[in-house]
């Protein structure tokens, strides 16, 4: 079984109530929860929530799959941490395979969330969970200016420096096994996968939110 989580709270600090703001022609939340209904490989979706009144009001969907949880109330709160979360719902939930993501990242698709599990689950020889990256060739440097992969004094083209790759928050996929051993989304024994740019975008500061806006109306109007 393949059990989805996303966790959603009602309130946010820097983006205040995006889960439910509006965008392009519908809720935020419903970007990446249509996505996860629209795949066959979903079994079911569990929603740890502070705000199921907000969703019970907001035109939610109806399918046998979904499954809302009420938070309890020392999950609650900014400085939480996501692990302690999904600590909970991995006990809930019992055993199986996690995929677990973000309503903040509206626009992964259903493809690329097959893909990522279907990594995982043909490598499960030799890796214990996957999560998903943006693969990044630039000059970087740390705190101090001090060049971290390239040399500022012998030039080569970014498309043939190593690549850095971030981790995007986007998708994480794991078995109830993997995170007791742990207690984290990424195992000790983890594979990344890379998501497409423009999936990838993670709304977490108002400018996210802009451009996210003019993505979403790009799509409306294709």
């Amino acid at each position: 079984m393949v059990t989805a989580l996303l966790p959603m709270k009602a309130n946010s600090e820097r983006v205040k109530g995006k889960n439910f703001k509006v965008l392009g022609d519908k809720p935020l939340y419903r970007w990446i929860l249509d996505s996860l209904l629209c795949s066959s490989v979903i079994d079911r979706i569990v929603i740890n929530t502070d705000a199921i009144d907000l969703l019970l009001d907001d035109q939610f969907p109806v399918d046998s799959r979904i499954e809302l949880r009420h938070r309890a109330a020392e999950l609650c709160g900014d400085l939480v941490s996501m692990n302690r979360v999904i600590e909970d719902d991995v006990k809930y939930c019992g055993k199986g395979v996690f995929l677990m993501t973000h309503t903040t990242n509206p626009f992964i698709s259903t493809e690329t969330i097959e893909k990522g599990i279907d990594l995982y689950q043909m490598n499960l020889k030799t890796y214990d969970s996957a999560f998903s990256v943006t693969e990044r060739r630039a000059r970087f440097y740390d705190e101090k200016a001090c060049a971290i992969n390239h040399d500022p004094n012998n030039l080569v083209r970014t498309q043939d420096l190593p690549p850095y790759f971030e981790e995007n928050s986007c998708l994480y996929v794991f078995s109830g096994s993997s995170f007791a051993s742990t207690g984290a989304r990424i195992g000790a024994h983890p594979i990344m996968f890379s998501t497409p740019p423009l999936e990838s975008i993670d709304i977490d500061e108002p400018e996210d939110w802009d451009v996210a806006e003019a993505l979403a109306a790009n799509r409306t109007n294709t």
